[in-house]
């Protein structure tokens, strides 16, 4: 421990240099003083990791913080690799948004100074803008890379730096590893933070506009939408950027009884009437579900704070309101998707479908029984990307892809997850049930008849600091080293393993998994197709467990108990593993 303290107090010292402001030292120094070293470890003891996706962290001073220098020696490194690999293009250029965060704009105009600085022609949002806008805007705008700062879904005092290549998706091999490289060369002192105000152009209405007509074609029947525009629609934006372009879209598809919560279309950092800005936790959508039972409403939807991902809520069987998890809204996506092209004839037989590997299998059957190209792919959306990519290149036509974590996009012009598309899409989907006497759950209960139920579960331990890191570490050496022979009682008859990149079926015979590169993700599959997945969260200090568990519903009635009897078996599987 004091070998620790005297690197991170070595470190710290540094800080209280000339190559940073007043504040910033003032912070550090009041972090040195304090009795309790605990803070000055954690803001110190690493340096905050620009990884594949950019960075992520709790705002503060610290090597270890969210800061205008950590910003600053990620941007400088991102301008230095665009300025070696694009040098031969008259002009490089960028777009740089952000969202309703604390220092967000104070990032952003950071971010435009360096790449200014750097000889990089940047077109900065006027405002909050939603993550997926910032993709489109890339291709857009035929630019050659671009940063949205936000933290997406995470707590109040998290901030973040999503850093995208030319083709609207976070950066993948061979950028992603050689910009890390770069980054990792790049000292405070070498940071140009002086921009070029003549290379910095404010962008607004007109990428909203274009950005909004291009979501309009992802409509796929319009004269449903024009029949049913007075679906009673609520939706939230939980203070973040959703507010600016959402409620547009549904007005433009056509949808005239938007209602939004008012107290939460204020952009606030602090995210005062919600614990989370996270629409996965029901208790995000209160204020919603509130306004929705005043109004009678059909539907509820939420995004959360950079607007990629979607939350919904419906009333079930009994009447009662309930928020479908990412998994289910995934289900309907495509149930409405494939029904639709099927109906209008729209199916050519060269569609594909994306999901990720701890996503819901029920996804495997519908794509199977409609004679559907289906795709696995890693958690995060660059995955998903990178398959729209390599697919569409081949003829093939990208129709839908989603993740367990509210994320669904249902273009290839955006090439991240996209809340607003799917928000207008879902009220369309809606309009179809009303119309047919349906409410989205109902829609959710046909899906479960003709491919089959299954429940999902998942949770994440929580395990911060230096110390958190190694036990999670510890964790899943131990999974892997000792995968479960059996789980709730049914025998474990696959393994992968995503590192080691190699499967063990149950007799022991291993074979090689096909994936574009190792990542750190166990799953264990039981006899009955039940499915655990293990990984560490890449951006958060956690470890999480995805849970499915298969199941019979002989009837849309019998849906109650067909979940009630897998949520047994998860606790089963859960006690098995010591979670």
């Amino acid at each position: 421990m004091e070998e620790l303290l005297a690197q991170v107090t070595a470190k710290a010292e540094k800080w209280l240099g000339n190559s940073f402001d007043e504040k910033t030292r003032s912070e550090v120094k009041a972090l040195m003083d304090k009795e309790d070293k605990s803070d000055l470890i954690d803001a110190f003891y690493k340096d905050l990791e620009f990884g594949t996706g950019g960075l992520r962290g709790v705002m503060g001073a610290g090597t270890n913080r969210m800061n205008i220098y950590t910003v600053g020696m990620a941007t400088q490194g991102l301008a230095n690799y665009l300025n070696r690999v694009f040098g031969s293009l008259k002009q490089i250029s960028v777009v740089v948004g952000h969202d309703n965060r604390n220092n967000g704009r104070l990032f952003a105009e950071t971010v435009a100074d360096i790449f200014s600085a750097n000889g990089i022609k940047v077109y900065l949002f006027d405002d909050l803008r939603p993550t997926p806008e910032v993709s489109f805007a890339i291709r857009y705008l035929k630019c050659q890379s671009g940063v949205n700062v936000t933290a997406s879904h995470n707590p109040r005092e998290y901030n973040g730096y999503k850093a995208y290549w030319d083709d609207g998706a976070q950066v993948l091999a061979p950028h992603d590893t050689a910009i890390i490289d770069e980054v990792s060369k790049v000292k405070v002192e070498d940071i140009r933070f002086k921009g070029n105000p003549a290379l910095i152009e404010i962008i607004g209405e007109s990428v909203d506009q274009a950005y909004l007509d291009a979501v309009q074609t992802v409509c796929i029947n319009p004269a449903l939408v024009k029949r049913n525009a007075d679906l009673g629609i609520v939706y939230t934006p939980l203070h973040g950027c959703g507010r600016v372009i959402i409620p547009r879209s549904l007005a433009q598809w056509g949808f005239t009884n938007v209602n939004c919560v008012q107290e939460q279309m204020v952009p606030d950092g602090n995210f005062p009437t919600v614990v989370s800005p996270n629409p996965e936790y029901p208790e995000a959508l209160t204020m919603a579900l509130d306004l929705a039972r005043r109004l009678n409403a059909d539907v509820v939807m939420a995004s959360d704070p950079d607007a990629d991902r979607l939350g919904v809520a419906c009333r079930n069987s009994k009447g009662d309101w309930v928020l479908l998890n990412g998994n289910q809204t995934s289900m309907i996506f495509l149930y409405y998707i494939i029904t639709q092209y099927s109906i209008l004839g729209k199916m050519t037989g060269k569609e594909f479908v994306v999901k990720t590997i701890v996503t819901t299998e029920v996804i495997s059957r519908i794509a199977e029984k409609n004679n559907l190209e289906m795709f696995d792919c890693y958690t995060g959306f660059k995955w998903i990307a990178k398959v729209i990519a390599d697919e569409m290149v081949k003829g093939k036509k990208y129709i839908g892809g989603g993740e367990e974590s509210f994320g669904f996009l249902a273009e290839d012009f955006v090439r991240d997850k996209d809340a607003v598309s799917a928000c207008s899409l879902m009220a369309e989907i809606a309009a179809w049930g009303k119309e047919n006497g349906k409410t989205l759950f109902d829609i959710l209960l046909d899906a479960y008849m003709e491919y089959g139920f299954s429940q999902e579960s998942a949770i994440s331990v929580v395990k911060p600091g230096k110390s958190g890191a190694d036990e999670i570490r510890q964790m899943m050496e131990q999974f892997r080293a000792n995968p479960p022979k059996s789980l709730a009682g049914l025998p474990v008859v696959l393994v992968k393993d995503f590192k080691l990149m190699k499967q063990t079926d149950g007799k022991g015979v291993v074979s090689a998994l096909s994936m574009p590169e190792p990542s750190n993700v166990l799953q264990y599959f039981t006899s009955e197709g039940d499915k655990v997945s293990i990984r560490p969260s890449g951006t958060e200090p956690k470890i999480k467990f995805y849970f499915e568990a298969k199941g019979v519903m002989a009837s849309p009635d019998s849906f109650d108990d067909s979940k009630t009897k897998a949520l047994h078996k998860i606790e089963l599987i859960r006690k098995d593993l010591g979670v």
